[in-house]
C-alpha cells in the first residue's frame, strides 16, 4: 500500500484525500484549520459548482447537501449601459441543476469525514522547510494549498500567465432576506454587467444559517466601484453600488441582512498559473493541484470546478501508474493531461472574460437574448469550458455557428 501526503485540506486537497482512501491508499492530510474553525471562520471563497464537477464528488458519496441546498436552474444575463439602465438581459437554463453550498460548512463536514474514514489528518501549517522534511516520508507529496508561503516554491508560468496584477477586486457579503427574481422565481445565477466597470454575481446558496444569496462584486481596480474598505459596513457599501448601479436589482433588497456575523470577504489577486512541481531546496519535489497551479479569476466561476475535475483527474492518474515511483516525469505528465483537458479552456476563456467582450462575443449576447438556443449553449459552457473553445472564444467560428441558427 503507497503513502501519499496531501497539503491543504480545500476543494482538491479533501476530496483527493477522500477518494484515494476510498481506493485503498494510505492517507495523510495536513489541514491549517479545524472543522469548528472553519464552520465558525470568514468564508475564503464564493463557489457554484456544475454537474460536471459534482459528479466527481457523488462518485464517493461526497454530495451531502444536494438535497437541501438551492438547486440553482441556470444564468439570468443582466447588461447595464450605460449604468443605471437595463439594456439587454436573457435566461439559460442548465441541463442539470447547479448547486452551492457554503465550504465553511462544506469542508468542515468533510474534514470530519476524512477522520472518519481513517484518513491521518494533522491540524498544523506547513512551511516550505518542514514540506521538504515531510517528502521524504511519502511516496507522493501533493500540495494543495493555494494560499501561503507555499505558493512561492511552485514557479510562475509566464507562457500562461497573461496578467501581473490583479483584475478586479473582490467583495462578498452572504445574505438572507433577498426578495426572488420576479421573472423567474426558481433559484439561478444573477450576472449583472456594468461594462467598464465591473460586475455583480447573485448566487443562490446554502450556509450553516439556511438557504442564502451571495452578492459578489467584481470591480475594476481603481475604478468608481473601487470602493470596499476594511473599516466600512460591507454589506451597506455593497447596497449602496446596487441602488446607483442597477436600480431594477435594488427593489429586491429591501430587507437583506448578512447571514452571519462573519459573512463578508474582500481582497484581489492576481491570476496566475505555475508550474506543477516543486523542487525543494534538499532534492524533494511536490505536485501541485488545485489554486496553487491554476488560480483563475472567479468571473466565470469555475474555480471550485476546477479543483474537483483536478481531483478527480489526479486520482485516476494515481490508481492507473500502479506501483511504478511518482517520477517528475509523472508528475508533469499528469498535470500536462489535466491542462490539456479542462484547465487549457478555463484559464483561456476567464481571462477573456476579464477584457473588453470583443465583438463577435457581443453578437452572441445578442443573440441569446433573442434565441433560446443560443442561450442554452451559453450556460452549457459553464458545465464544459470545452465547448466555449469552438463557438465563443473564435470570431470565425462564432460568425459560422450564429450563421447556421
Amino acid at each position: 500500500m503507497r503513502d501519499i501526503l496531501i497539503v491543504g485540506a480545500g476543494q482538491a486537497g479533501l476530496q483527493l484525500s477522500l477518494s484515494l482512501k476510498a481506493a485503498g491508499y494510505r492517507v495523510t492530510l495536513m489541514a491549517a484549520k479545524t472543522p469548528g474553525e472553519i464552520r465558525d471562520g470568514w468564508p475564503t471563497s464564493t463557489q457554484a459548482m456544475f454537474d460536471p464537477a459534482l459528479e466527481t464528488e457523488r462518485a464517493y458519496g461526497l454530495n451531502h447537501y444536494d438535497l437541501v441546498a438551492p438547486p440553482i436552474r441556470g444564468l439570468h444575463v443582466m447588461l447595464a449601459a450605460p449604468p443605471g439602465n437595463l439594456a439587454l438581459q436573457f435566461t439559460a437554463p442548465l441541463g442539470k441543476p447547479a448547486f452551492s453550498t457554503d465550504q465553511r460548512i462544506k469542508f468542515s463536514r468533510w474534514l470530519t469525514d476524512a477522520e472518519q474514514a481513517g484518513v491521518e489528518v494533522i491540524y498544523q501549517p506547513v512551511s516550505p522547510a518542514y514540506l521538504e522534511a515531510l517528502t521524504k516520508q511519502y511516496d507522493l507529496t501533493v500540495v494543495a494549498a493555494g494560499r501561503g508561503d507555499l505558493v512561492e516554491l511552485f514557479e510562475r508560468d509566464p507562457e500562461r500567465s497573461p496578467y501581473e496584477q490583479p483584475q478586479r477586486g473582490l467583495a462578498v457579503a452572504y445574505v438572507h432576506g433577498l426578495a426572488p427574481d420576479p421573472s423567474w422565481p426558481e433559484p439561478h445565477v444573477e450576472f449583472h454587467a456594468i461594462p467598464g466597470l465591473g460586475e455583480l454575481f447573485v448566487i443562490p446558496t446554502l450556509t450553516r444559517t439556511g438557504p442564502a444569496d451571495i452578492l459578489f462584486w467584481e470591480v475594476l481596480p481603481g475604478g468608481p466601484l473601487d470602493v470596499f474598505g476594511e473599516d466600512e459596513d460591507h454589506l451597506q457599501t455593497s447596497l449602496n453600488l446596487i441602488k446607483e448601479n442597477l436600480p431594477w436589482f435594488h427593489e429586491r433588497c429591501a430587507d437583506v441582512r448578512l447571514a452571519d456575523d462573519k459573512a463578508t470577504l474582500q481582497g484581489r489577486f492576481t491570476p496566475t498559473v505555475r508550474k506543477p512541481i516543486a523542487h525543494l531546496t534538499g532534492g524533494g519535489k511536490a505536485l501541485g493541484i488545485g489554486d496553487i497551479v491554476i488560480a483563475n479569476d472567479p468571473i466565470t466561476g469555475q474555480g471550485a470546478n476546477t479543483a474537483a475535475k483536478a481531483a478527480h483527474h489526479y486520482l485516476r492518474a494515481i490508481v492507473e501508474h500502479g506501483d511504478k515511483p511518482f517520477d517528475e516525469e509523472w508528475m508533469t505528465a499528469t498535470f500536462e493531461s489535466f491542462w490539456q483537458a479542462h484547465g487549457r479552456a478555463v484559464t483561456l476563456w476567464t481571462n477573456g472574460m476579464l477584457q473588453p467582450l470583443p465583438p463577435h462575443a457581443q453578437q452572441i449576447l445578442g443573440a441569446a437574448s433573442a434565441n433560446p438556443a443560443v442561450a442554452a449553449r451559453f450556460a452549457h459552457g459553464f458545465e464544459d469550458p470545452n465547448d466555449l473553445l469552438s463557438w465563443f472564444a473564435d470570431p470565425a467560428a462564432a460568425d459560422a455557428y450564429l450563421r447556421s441558427l
